[in-house]
Protein backbone atom coordinates (compact mmCIF):
# COMPACT_ATOMS: atom_id res chain seq x y z
CA UNK A 1 0.00 0.00 0.00
CA UNK A 2 1.49 3.44 -1.01
CA UNK A 3 2.10 5.67 1.69
CA UNK A 4 1.87 9.78 1.00
CA UNK A 5 4.42 11.99 2.62
CA UNK A 6 3.67 15.21 3.54
CA UNK A 7 5.91 17.49 5.86
CA UNK A 8 4.60 19.52 8.22
CA UNK A 9 5.07 22.82 6.69
CA UNK A 10 3.57 22.02 3.32
CA UNK A 11 0.69 21.40 4.92
CA UNK A 12 0.38 24.23 7.04
CA UNK A 13 0.73 26.01 4.00
CA UNK A 14 -1.81 24.88 1.85
CA UNK A 15 -4.91 27.37 1.07
CA UNK A 16 -7.55 28.21 3.14
CA UNK A 17 -10.50 26.82 0.81
CA UNK A 18 -10.60 23.43 -1.45
CA UNK A 19 -11.11 22.86 -4.93
CA UNK A 20 -13.78 20.25 -4.55
CA UNK A 21 -11.82 17.96 -7.11
CA UNK A 22 -8.75 18.72 -4.38
CA UNK A 23 -11.07 17.62 -1.67
CA UNK A 24 -11.30 14.16 -2.94
CA UNK A 25 -7.98 13.88 -4.03
CA UNK A 26 -7.38 14.33 0.11
CA UNK A 27 -10.34 12.26 1.17
CA UNK A 28 -9.06 9.18 -0.94
CA UNK A 29 -5.51 9.64 0.90
CA UNK A 30 -7.66 9.48 4.09
CA UNK A 31 -9.07 6.32 2.80
CA UNK A 32 -6.35 4.58 1.00
CA UNK A 33 -2.68 5.56 3.59
CA UNK A 34 -1.57 5.88 6.97
CA UNK A 35 -1.48 9.77 7.43
CA UNK A 36 2.01 11.58 9.03
CA UNK A 37 2.39 11.59 12.32
CA UNK A 38 4.03 14.33 14.65
CA UNK A 39 7.20 15.01 13.23
CA UNK A 40 9.97 13.05 14.40
CA UNK A 41 7.67 9.59 14.90
CA UNK A 42 7.88 6.71 12.25
CA UNK A 43 5.36 6.51 9.86
CA UNK A 44 3.93 3.14 9.62
CA UNK A 45 1.24 1.87 7.34
CA UNK A 46 -1.05 0.06 10.19
CA UNK A 47 -3.99 -0.63 7.57
CA UNK A 48 -0.91 -2.65 6.16
CA UNK A 49 -0.31 -4.56 8.56
CA UNK A 50 -3.56 -5.13 10.01
CA UNK A 51 -3.89 -6.78 5.94
CA UNK A 52 -0.96 -8.88 6.53
CA UNK A 53 -1.52 -9.84 10.11
CA UNK A 54 -4.98 -11.64 8.79
CA UNK A 55 -3.27 -13.29 5.93
CA UNK A 56 -1.10 -15.22 8.02
CA UNK A 57 -3.94 -17.39 10.05
CA UNK A 58 -5.01 -18.70 6.34
CA UNK A 59 -0.97 -19.91 6.17
CA UNK A 60 -1.71 -21.54 9.46
CA UNK A 61 -4.62 -23.39 7.82
CA UNK A 62 -5.20 -27.38 8.31
CA UNK A 63 -7.09 -28.90 6.13
CA UNK A 64 -9.29 -28.81 2.97
CA UNK A 65 -8.44 -25.23 1.77
CA UNK A 66 -11.01 -22.73 0.34
CA UNK A 67 -11.45 -21.70 -3.26
CA UNK A 68 -10.65 -18.18 -1.96
CA UNK A 69 -7.81 -18.90 -0.03
CA UNK A 70 -4.90 -16.27 -1.18
CA UNK A 71 -1.88 -18.07 0.53
CA UNK A 72 -1.30 -19.88 -2.16
CA UNK A 73 2.38 -21.48 -1.25
CA UNK A 74 -0.20 -24.11 1.27
CA UNK A 75 -2.91 -26.81 -0.39
CA UNK A 76 -4.91 -29.36 1.06
CA UNK A 77 -3.74 -31.45 4.68
CA UNK A 78 -4.44 -33.36 7.74
CA UNK A 79 -7.58 -34.53 5.74
CA UNK A 80 -7.45 -37.68 7.82
CA UNK A 81 -7.16 -36.36 11.15
CA UNK A 82 -9.50 -38.57 13.63
CA UNK A 83 -9.92 -41.19 10.99
CA UNK A 84 -8.32 -43.27 13.47
CA UNK A 85 -10.92 -42.21 16.54
CA UNK A 86 -13.71 -42.31 14.01
CA UNK A 87 -14.24 -38.71 14.49
CA UNK A 88 -14.00 -36.28 12.04
CA UNK A 89 -11.04 -33.62 13.11
CA UNK A 90 -10.09 -32.03 9.53
CA UNK A 91 -9.29 -28.25 9.77
CA UNK A 92 -8.27 -25.81 12.44
CA UNK A 93 -5.22 -24.29 13.14
CA UNK A 94 -1.64 -25.16 13.11
CA UNK A 95 -0.21 -23.32 16.32
CA UNK A 96 3.18 -22.28 15.37
CA UNK A 97 5.69 -23.80 13.10
CA UNK A 98 5.02 -27.34 13.81
CA UNK A 99 1.70 -29.28 12.58
CA UNK A 100 -0.06 -30.20 15.85
CA UNK A 101 -3.35 -29.05 16.39
CA UNK A 102 -3.31 -27.98 20.04
CA UNK A 103 -6.66 -27.23 21.68
CA UNK A 104 -5.69 -24.66 24.49
CA UNK A 105 -3.75 -22.05 21.78
CA UNK A 106 -5.89 -22.34 19.13
CA UNK A 107 -8.93 -21.64 21.55
CA UNK A 108 -7.01 -18.22 22.81
CA UNK A 109 -6.16 -17.49 19.46
CA UNK A 110 -10.23 -17.75 18.33
CA UNK A 111 -10.78 -15.82 21.45
CA UNK A 112 -8.25 -13.07 20.87
CA UNK A 113 -9.68 -12.26 17.20
CA UNK A 114 -13.28 -12.36 18.64
CA UNK A 115 -12.44 -10.08 21.06
CA UNK A 116 -10.61 -7.56 18.26
CA UNK A 117 -13.52 -7.56 16.06
CA UNK A 118 -16.05 -7.01 19.21
CA UNK A 119 -14.58 -4.29 20.15
CA UNK A 120 -13.06 -2.89 16.79
CA UNK A 121 -15.27 -4.24 13.96
CA UNK A 122 -16.26 -0.92 12.74
CA UNK A 123 -12.05 -0.02 12.53
CA UNK A 124 -11.25 -3.75 10.62
CA UNK A 125 -14.57 -3.07 8.31
CA UNK A 126 -13.05 0.53 7.79
CA UNK A 127 -9.76 -0.95 6.73
CA UNK A 128 -11.92 -3.09 4.26
CA UNK A 129 -10.52 -6.55 6.40
CA UNK A 130 -14.09 -7.54 8.12
CA UNK A 131 -14.91 -10.69 6.19
CA UNK A 132 -11.18 -11.45 6.21
CA UNK A 133 -11.22 -11.29 10.19
CA UNK A 134 -14.44 -13.62 9.87
CA UNK A 135 -12.94 -15.96 8.03
CA UNK A 136 -10.28 -16.46 9.87
CA UNK A 137 -12.58 -16.64 13.47
CA UNK A 138 -14.96 -18.87 11.42
CA UNK A 139 -12.10 -21.57 10.61
CA UNK A 140 -11.39 -22.10 14.23
CA UNK A 141 -15.22 -22.31 15.57
CA UNK A 142 -16.08 -24.40 13.01
CA UNK A 143 -13.01 -26.98 14.20
CA UNK A 144 -14.11 -26.62 17.86
CA UNK A 145 -17.99 -27.43 17.09
CA UNK A 146 -15.95 -30.58 15.11
CA UNK A 147 -14.09 -31.46 18.00
CA UNK A 148 -17.02 -31.40 20.56
CA UNK A 149 -18.82 -34.37 19.28
CA UNK A 150 -20.58 -34.62 22.79
CA UNK A 151 -21.69 -32.45 25.87
CA UNK A 152 -18.45 -33.88 27.58
CA UNK A 153 -16.71 -34.81 25.13
CA UNK A 154 -13.77 -32.40 23.58
CA UNK A 155 -10.62 -33.73 21.48
CA UNK A 156 -7.68 -31.93 22.74
CA UNK A 157 -5.19 -32.24 20.41
CA UNK A 158 -4.09 -33.76 16.86
CA UNK A 159 -0.84 -35.21 16.73
CA UNK A 160 1.86 -35.09 19.31
CA UNK A 161 4.91 -32.58 19.69
CA UNK A 162 7.72 -35.79 20.18
CA UNK A 163 6.61 -37.35 16.76
CA UNK A 164 6.50 -33.94 14.98
CA UNK A 165 9.45 -32.17 16.28
CA UNK A 166 11.75 -35.62 14.56
CA UNK A 167 10.09 -34.44 10.73
CA UNK A 168 10.67 -30.89 9.19
CA UNK A 169 8.22 -31.57 6.26
CA UNK A 170 5.67 -29.20 4.61
CA UNK A 171 1.68 -29.79 5.95
CA UNK A 172 1.14 -31.57 2.78
CA UNK A 173 3.77 -34.54 3.12
CA UNK A 174 3.15 -35.25 6.45
CA UNK A 175 4.06 -38.50 7.80
CA UNK A 176 4.06 -37.78 11.38
CA UNK A 177 1.34 -39.24 13.80
CA UNK A 178 -1.89 -37.68 13.61
CA UNK A 179 -3.27 -39.14 17.01
CA UNK A 180 -6.31 -37.70 18.57
CA UNK A 181 -6.34 -36.82 22.25
CA UNK A 182 -9.71 -36.41 24.14
CA UNK A 183 -11.32 -35.05 27.60
CA UNK A 184 -13.70 -36.32 28.93
CA UNK A 185 -15.65 -37.09 32.23
CA UNK A 186 -12.85 -39.65 32.86
CA UNK A 187 -10.53 -37.63 31.68
CA UNK A 188 -11.64 -34.08 32.84
CA UNK A 189 -9.66 -30.38 31.52
CA UNK A 190 -11.31 -27.81 32.37
CA UNK A 191 -8.71 -25.08 31.53
CA UNK A 192 -8.95 -26.56 28.09
CA UNK A 193 -13.14 -26.94 28.12
CA UNK A 194 -13.40 -23.35 29.94
CA UNK A 195 -10.94 -21.48 27.14
CA UNK A 196 -12.86 -23.50 24.08
CA UNK A 197 -16.11 -21.97 25.50
CA UNK A 198 -15.08 -18.64 26.07
CA UNK A 199 -13.72 -18.43 22.25
CA UNK A 200 -17.37 -20.12 20.99
CA UNK A 201 -18.99 -17.74 23.12
CA UNK A 202 -16.72 -14.43 22.41
CA UNK A 203 -17.66 -15.37 18.39
CA UNK A 204 -21.01 -15.68 19.24
CA UNK A 205 -20.97 -12.06 19.90
CA UNK A 206 -19.59 -11.66 16.55
CA UNK A 207 -21.54 -13.84 14.11
CA UNK A 208 -24.98 -12.33 15.89
CA UNK A 209 -26.17 -10.08 13.24
CA UNK A 210 -24.74 -11.53 10.29
CA UNK A 211 -25.30 -15.38 10.96
CA UNK A 212 -27.67 -15.81 13.83
CA UNK A 213 -28.27 -19.65 13.56
CA UNK A 214 -24.66 -20.00 13.63
CA UNK A 215 -23.97 -17.75 16.52
CA UNK A 216 -26.80 -19.55 18.51
CA UNK A 217 -24.99 -23.09 17.65
CA UNK A 218 -21.98 -21.73 18.96
CA UNK A 219 -23.60 -20.08 21.95
CA UNK A 220 -25.27 -23.58 22.91
CA UNK A 221 -21.43 -25.17 22.37
CA UNK A 222 -19.83 -22.87 24.84
CA UNK A 223 -22.92 -23.65 27.49
CA UNK A 224 -22.49 -26.94 27.10
CA UNK A 225 -18.51 -26.69 27.70
CA UNK A 226 -19.07 -24.31 30.72
CA UNK A 227 -20.96 -27.03 32.38
CA UNK A 228 -18.75 -29.52 31.53
CA UNK A 229 -15.13 -27.97 32.53
CA UNK A 230 -17.17 -26.75 35.78
CA UNK A 231 -18.57 -30.29 37.02
CA UNK A 232 -15.82 -32.79 36.25
CA UNK A 233 -12.99 -30.27 37.34
CA UNK A 234 -9.19 -31.29 36.21
CA UNK A 235 -6.15 -29.91 34.02
CA UNK A 236 -6.35 -31.05 30.77
CA UNK A 237 -2.19 -31.82 30.70
CA UNK A 238 -2.66 -34.25 33.65
CA UNK A 239 -5.35 -36.01 30.97
CA UNK A 240 -3.72 -35.64 27.75
CA UNK A 241 -0.03 -36.08 28.78
CA UNK A 242 1.60 -35.54 25.46
CA UNK A 243 0.41 -31.75 25.86
CA UNK A 244 2.15 -31.36 29.05
CA UNK A 245 5.86 -30.43 27.64
CA UNK A 246 4.45 -28.30 25.17
CA UNK A 247 1.18 -26.27 25.91
CA UNK A 248 1.33 -27.02 29.94
CA UNK A 249 -1.42 -25.65 32.09
CA UNK A 250 1.11 -23.64 34.35
CA UNK A 251 -1.98 -21.42 35.93
CA UNK A 252 -4.10 -24.26 36.77
CA UNK A 253 -8.31 -24.04 35.51
CA UNK A 254 -9.49 -21.37 37.59
CA UNK A 255 -8.23 -18.08 35.52
CA UNK A 256 -10.04 -20.17 32.43
CA UNK A 257 -13.36 -20.95 34.33
CA UNK A 258 -13.73 -17.48 35.30
CA UNK A 259 -12.89 -16.46 31.86
CA UNK A 260 -15.32 -18.51 30.11
CA UNK A 261 -18.30 -17.18 32.60
CA UNK A 262 -17.59 -13.66 31.86
CA UNK A 263 -17.69 -14.12 27.94
CA UNK A 264 -20.96 -16.19 28.33
CA UNK A 265 -22.11 -13.48 30.58
CA UNK A 266 -21.81 -10.74 28.02
CA UNK A 267 -22.75 -12.99 24.94
CA UNK A 268 -26.45 -14.10 27.52
CA UNK A 269 -26.90 -11.62 30.17
CA UNK A 270 -27.54 -14.61 32.14
CA UNK A 271 -26.57 -13.26 35.75
CA UNK A 272 -25.77 -16.96 36.48
CA UNK A 273 -22.73 -16.04 35.04
CA UNK A 274 -21.81 -13.69 36.40
CA UNK A 275 -23.11 -14.87 40.20
CA UNK A 276 -20.51 -17.42 39.18
CA UNK A 277 -17.69 -15.16 38.41
CA UNK A 278 -18.33 -13.32 41.78
CA UNK A 279 -18.95 -16.15 43.91
CA UNK A 280 -15.61 -17.93 42.39
CA UNK A 281 -13.47 -14.89 41.58
CA UNK A 282 -11.45 -15.20 45.61
CA UNK A 283 -11.05 -18.49 45.29
CA UNK A 284 -10.13 -19.13 41.73
CA UNK A 285 -8.01 -15.93 42.42
CA UNK A 286 -9.87 -13.75 40.07
CA UNK A 287 -9.70 -10.74 42.61
CA UNK A 288 -6.68 -11.86 44.38
CA UNK A 289 -3.63 -12.63 41.67
CA UNK A 290 -2.14 -9.39 40.67
CA UNK A 291 -0.61 -10.54 37.77
CA UNK A 292 2.01 -9.12 34.76
CA UNK A 293 1.37 -11.09 31.89
CA UNK A 294 -1.48 -12.12 29.62
CA UNK A 295 -1.05 -15.34 27.32
CA UNK A 296 -2.72 -18.40 26.25
CA UNK A 297 -2.18 -19.90 30.06
CA UNK A 298 -2.54 -17.14 32.10
CA UNK A 299 -5.94 -15.34 31.63
CA UNK A 300 -6.34 -13.04 34.82
CA UNK A 301 -5.41 -9.95 33.28
CA UNK A 302 -7.85 -10.19 30.43
CA UNK A 303 -10.99 -11.10 32.61
CA UNK A 304 -10.17 -8.39 35.15
CA UNK A 305 -9.84 -6.53 32.22
CA UNK A 306 -13.82 -7.57 31.33
CA UNK A 307 -14.65 -7.12 34.79
CA UNK A 308 -13.37 -3.76 34.48
CA UNK A 309 -16.09 -2.96 31.37
CA UNK A 310 -18.74 -4.80 33.14
CA UNK A 311 -17.93 -2.19 35.87
CA UNK A 312 -18.22 0.97 33.44
CA UNK A 313 -20.76 -0.29 31.65
CA UNK A 314 -23.02 -0.84 34.93
CA UNK A 315 -23.71 -4.19 34.09
CA UNK A 316 -24.24 -5.46 38.21
CA UNK A 317 -27.43 -5.85 39.85
CA UNK A 318 -26.81 -5.48 43.15
CA UNK A 319 -23.81 -3.65 45.81
CA UNK A 320 -22.12 -7.18 46.47
CA UNK A 321 -21.32 -7.72 42.51
CA UNK A 322 -20.61 -4.04 42.33
CA UNK A 323 -17.87 -4.71 45.23
CA UNK A 324 -16.00 -7.65 43.84
CA UNK A 325 -16.11 -6.40 40.25
CA UNK A 326 -14.17 -3.40 42.05
CA UNK A 327 -11.68 -5.67 43.21
CA UNK A 328 -11.35 -7.20 40.06
CA UNK A 329 -10.67 -4.01 38.66
CA UNK A 330 -8.21 -3.13 41.26
CA UNK A 331 -5.87 -6.16 39.79
CA UNK A 332 -6.70 -5.12 36.29
CA UNK A 333 -5.13 -1.58 36.80
CA UNK A 334 -2.02 -3.72 38.33
CA UNK A 335 -1.79 -5.03 35.39
CA UNK A 336 -2.07 -1.60 33.24
CA UNK A 337 0.27 0.01 36.17
CA UNK A 338 2.96 -2.62 35.86
CA UNK A 339 3.05 -2.44 31.47
CA UNK A 340 3.98 1.25 32.14
CA UNK A 341 6.70 0.79 34.63
CA UNK A 342 4.15 2.36 37.34
CA UNK A 343 4.26 -0.10 40.22
CA UNK A 344 6.69 0.09 43.14
CA UNK A 345 9.94 -1.53 42.60
CA UNK A 346 9.56 -5.16 41.70
CA UNK A 347 5.76 -4.79 40.49
CA UNK A 348 6.36 -4.38 36.77
CA UNK A 349 7.09 -5.86 33.26
CA UNK A 350 10.54 -5.62 32.52
CA UNK A 351 11.92 -3.77 29.27
CA UNK A 352 14.82 -4.13 27.44
CA UNK A 353 17.30 -1.05 26.65
CA UNK A 354 15.21 0.37 23.64
CA UNK A 355 12.09 0.34 25.69
CA UNK A 356 10.34 -3.54 24.74
CA UNK A 357 8.28 -5.25 27.08
CA UNK A 358 10.18 -8.16 27.93
CA UNK A 359 8.91 -10.73 29.95
CA UNK A 360 11.29 -14.39 28.95
CA UNK A 361 13.43 -15.60 26.67
CA UNK A 362 10.99 -17.86 24.78
CA UNK A 363 8.77 -15.90 22.94
CA UNK A 364 8.77 -12.66 24.10
CA UNK A 365 6.71 -11.11 21.67
CA UNK A 366 3.62 -12.92 22.36
CA UNK A 367 3.13 -10.92 25.94
CA UNK A 368 4.05 -8.03 24.30
CA UNK A 369 0.98 -8.42 21.82
CA UNK A 370 -1.70 -9.26 24.42
CA UNK A 371 -0.04 -6.12 26.40
CA UNK A 372 -0.91 -3.82 23.71
CA UNK A 373 -4.60 -5.25 23.01
CA UNK A 374 -5.66 -4.68 26.79
CA UNK A 375 -3.94 -1.60 27.30
CA UNK A 376 -5.90 -0.43 24.30
CA UNK A 377 -9.00 -1.17 25.67
CA UNK A 378 -7.77 0.37 29.51
CA UNK A 379 -7.22 3.71 27.49
CA UNK A 380 -11.27 3.17 25.66
CA UNK A 381 -12.31 2.64 29.36
CA UNK A 382 -10.61 6.32 30.61
CA UNK A 383 -12.26 8.04 27.86
CA UNK A 384 -15.44 6.64 28.42
CA UNK A 385 -15.10 7.72 32.03
CA UNK A 386 -13.01 10.41 31.32
CA UNK A 387 -11.11 9.66 34.33
CA UNK A 388 -7.28 8.87 34.90
CA UNK A 389 -5.74 5.78 36.61
CA UNK A 390 -3.88 6.12 39.57
CA UNK A 391 -0.98 3.97 40.05
CA UNK A 392 1.78 3.60 42.66
CA UNK A 393 3.93 5.82 41.33
CA UNK A 394 2.00 8.21 39.14
CA UNK A 395 -1.74 9.32 37.44
CA UNK A 396 -1.57 8.26 33.50
CA UNK A 397 -4.02 9.75 31.23
CA UNK A 398 -5.95 7.69 28.12
CA UNK A 399 -2.89 9.96 26.01
CA UNK A 400 -0.15 8.55 27.24
CA UNK A 401 -1.36 4.84 27.56
CA UNK A 402 -2.07 5.02 23.90
CA UNK A 403 1.38 6.46 23.15
CA UNK A 404 2.97 3.40 24.78
CA UNK A 405 0.86 1.12 22.95
CA UNK A 406 2.40 3.18 19.88
CA UNK A 407 5.49 2.86 21.20
CA UNK A 408 5.12 -0.96 21.44
CA UNK A 409 3.42 -1.50 17.90
CA UNK A 410 6.00 0.25 16.22
CA UNK A 411 9.07 -1.03 17.77
CA UNK A 412 7.26 -4.45 16.37
CA UNK A 413 7.04 -2.66 13.42
CA UNK A 414 10.46 -1.93 12.31
CA UNK A 415 11.33 1.14 15.17
CA UNK A 416 14.10 -0.52 17.18
CA UNK A 417 17.53 -0.48 17.66
CA UNK A 418 17.62 -3.82 13.95
CA UNK A 419 15.77 -1.71 12.16
CA UNK A 420 13.64 -4.99 11.31
CA UNK A 421 10.18 -5.35 11.52
CA UNK A 422 9.58 -8.58 13.45
CA UNK A 423 6.05 -9.08 11.88
CA UNK A 424 6.93 -10.89 8.98
CA UNK A 425 6.47 -9.41 5.44
CA UNK A 426 5.92 -5.85 6.55
CA UNK A 427 8.20 -3.47 5.94
CA UNK A 428 11.44 -3.67 3.51
CA UNK A 429 13.17 -5.51 6.84
CA UNK A 430 11.71 -8.80 7.94
CA UNK A 431 13.16 -12.22 8.93
CA UNK A 432 13.53 -13.82 6.07
CA UNK A 433 14.52 -17.36 7.69
CA UNK A 434 11.47 -18.00 9.91
CA UNK A 435 11.11 -21.03 11.90
CA UNK A 436 8.24 -22.81 10.03
CA UNK A 437 8.41 -25.74 8.32
CA UNK A 438 6.26 -24.86 5.21
CA UNK A 439 7.47 -21.39 4.52
CA UNK A 440 11.00 -22.56 4.66
CA UNK A 441 10.28 -25.45 2.18
CA UNK A 442 9.73 -24.90 -1.41
CA UNK A 443 5.89 -24.92 -1.84
CA UNK A 444 4.01 -27.46 -2.56
CA UNK A 445 1.75 -26.06 -5.56
CA UNK A 446 5.39 -25.33 -7.05
CA UNK A 447 6.60 -29.37 -6.62
CA UNK A 448 4.88 -31.74 -5.14
CA UNK A 449 7.35 -34.32 -4.89
CA UNK A 450 7.30 -35.64 -1.63
CA UNK A 451 9.98 -34.59 0.89
CA UNK A 452 10.31 -36.62 3.98
CA UNK A 453 11.56 -36.47 7.59
CA UNK A 454 15.03 -36.13 7.17
CA UNK A 455 14.89 -34.99 3.76
CA UNK A 456 13.78 -31.68 5.24
CA UNK A 457 16.06 -31.37 7.82
CA UNK A 458 19.21 -32.21 4.94
CA UNK A 459 17.85 -30.17 2.48
CA UNK A 460 16.14 -27.04 4.26
CA UNK A 461 16.32 -26.81 7.97
CA UNK A 462 19.72 -26.06 7.82
CA UNK A 463 20.09 -23.83 4.47
CA UNK A 464 21.09 -20.31 5.37
CA UNK A 465 19.24 -19.21 2.46
CA UNK A 466 16.21 -16.94 2.69
CA UNK A 467 12.55 -19.45 3.27
CA UNK A 468 10.88 -19.98 -0.24
CA UNK A 469 7.61 -18.90 1.06
CA UNK A 470 6.76 -15.25 2.81
CA UNK A 471 5.36 -16.08 5.92
CA UNK A 472 3.05 -12.49 5.87
CA UNK A 473 1.77 -11.56 8.72
CA UNK A 474 3.50 -13.58 11.19
CA UNK A 475 4.82 -12.09 14.53
CA UNK A 476 8.28 -14.28 15.36
CA UNK A 477 9.21 -14.63 18.73
CA UNK A 478 11.24 -11.30 18.51
CA UNK A 479 14.32 -10.30 20.71
CA UNK A 480 16.01 -10.43 23.60
CA UNK A 481 16.16 -8.93 26.55
CA UNK A 482 18.89 -6.68 25.60
CA UNK A 483 17.12 -6.02 21.97
CA UNK A 484 19.62 -8.79 20.75
CA UNK A 485 18.24 -10.63 17.50
CA UNK A 486 19.28 -13.46 14.84
CA UNK A 487 17.58 -14.70 11.91
CA UNK A 488 18.47 -18.05 11.76
CA UNK A 489 15.94 -20.60 10.95
CA UNK A 490 17.34 -22.88 14.04
CA UNK A 491 17.07 -20.02 16.46
CA UNK A 492 13.49 -20.96 17.14
CA UNK A 493 13.03 -18.93 20.63
CA UNK A 494 13.11 -16.14 18.15
CA UNK A 495 12.18 -16.70 14.89
CA UNK A 496 9.17 -19.07 15.38
CA UNK A 497 5.99 -17.58 14.93
CA UNK A 498 2.47 -18.57 16.59
CA UNK A 499 -0.96 -17.48 16.38
CA UNK A 500 -1.76 -16.47 19.38
CA UNK A 501 1.13 -13.64 18.80
CA UNK A 502 -0.74 -12.16 16.21
CA UNK A 503 -4.23 -12.37 17.26
CA UNK A 504 -4.20 -10.14 19.50
CA UNK A 505 -2.45 -7.23 16.95
CA UNK A 506 -5.74 -7.06 14.51
CA UNK A 507 -7.82 -5.25 16.80
CA UNK A 508 -4.98 -2.95 17.85
CA UNK A 509 -3.50 -2.91 14.32
CA UNK A 510 -7.00 -1.81 13.22
CA UNK A 511 -7.58 0.90 15.99
CA UNK A 512 -4.16 2.78 15.15
CA UNK A 513 -4.70 2.93 11.91
CA UNK A 514 -8.06 4.77 12.61
CA UNK A 515 -6.72 6.93 14.97
CA UNK A 516 -4.05 7.79 12.04
CA UNK A 517 -7.28 8.59 9.61
CA UNK A 518 -8.48 11.01 12.19
CA UNK A 519 -5.50 12.86 12.74
CA UNK A 520 -5.12 13.39 8.98
CA UNK A 521 -8.80 14.51 8.80
CA UNK A 522 -8.14 17.46 11.54
CA UNK A 523 -4.87 18.16 9.66
CA UNK A 524 -6.71 18.85 6.14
Amino acid sequence: MAMVKMKRKERNQAPHYLHFSEFLRLFSVFLSVSPVLAAGEPNFDYADALSKSLLYFEAQRSGRLPYNQRVTWRHNSGLTDGLEQNVDLVGGYYDAGDHVKFGLPMAFTATMLSWGVIEYGAEIAGAGELEHALEAIKWGTDYFIKAHTSPNVLWAEVGDGDTDHYCWQRAEDMTTSRRAFKIDENNPGSDLAGETAAAMAAASIVFRKTNPHYSHLLLHHAQQLFEFGEKYRGKYDSSVGVAKNYYASLSGYGDELLWAAMWLYRATDNEEYLEYAIKQGHSFGGTTWAITEFSWDVKYAGLQIIASQLLREGRHRNHNHRDVLEQYRSKAEHYVCSCLNKNNAGGNVQRTPAGLLYVRQWNNMQYVSSAAFLLTLYSDLLKSSGEKLTCPVGEVDRDEILGFVRSQVDYILGSNPNNISYLVGFGPNYPKRVHHRGASIVSFRENQGFIGCTQGYDNWYGRNAPNPNVLYGALVGGPGRLDNFEDRRGNYMQTEACTYNTAPLVGVFAKLNFLNNHSLIASI
